[in-house]
């Protein structure tokens, strides 16, 4: 799905909150120097916290897909709790814009971002640590794919 979006020339947009935001930093530079892939995290702190206070934090995601994302890129939305607002919200976006979307969830199987995606990674454990040492694992193994020109 990422390297199809690259060929078309579309963009991967990474989304977390605190260390899945760090993991969003980390893989959209990997597969932008490895990958050689147009890969942006929404990670600038003065939009953030623009939007947060203008529009609510909910928000502060999907405001900015609603501007870059286009019918064939590729949303990348990590959540250890599968269950915050503001990643929800713009899944809805990505979906409307006609992106693709995978998801990296975490804690309940049941969490309303684990069935939101076009593929969907679930780490079934409550533990945040536990949780995010396996979304970065995930994120570099698909990062490694796409460098070596895999099926990612």
């Amino acid at each position: 799905m990422l390297r199809d979006a690259a060929a078309r020339g579309g963009c991967v947009y990474f989304i977390g909150n605190g260390a899945s935001q760090s993991i969003s930093s980390h893989m959209s530079a990997d597969l932008t120097k490895n990958g050689r892939i147009r890969a942006l995290a929404f990670t600038d702190p003065s939009l953030l916290t623009c939007i947060g206070n203008d529009l609510g934090y909910e928000r502060v995601f999907a405001e900015p897909l609603e501007r870059f994302a286009r019918s064939g890129d590729v949303l990348v939305a990590i959540s250890s709790s599968g269950s915050s607002p503001n990643i929800l919200a713009a899944v809805s976006v990505a979906r409307a814009a006609g992106c693709g979307i995978v998801t990296l969830s975490g804690f309940a199987p049941d969490n309303p971002l684990r069935g939101g995606g076009d593929v969907n990674f679930h780490v079934p454990s409550h533990d945040y640590g536990e949780v995010e040492v396996v979304h970065h694992g995930i994120c570099h193994r698909i990062a490694d794919e796409v460098a070596a020109g895999g099926p990612a």
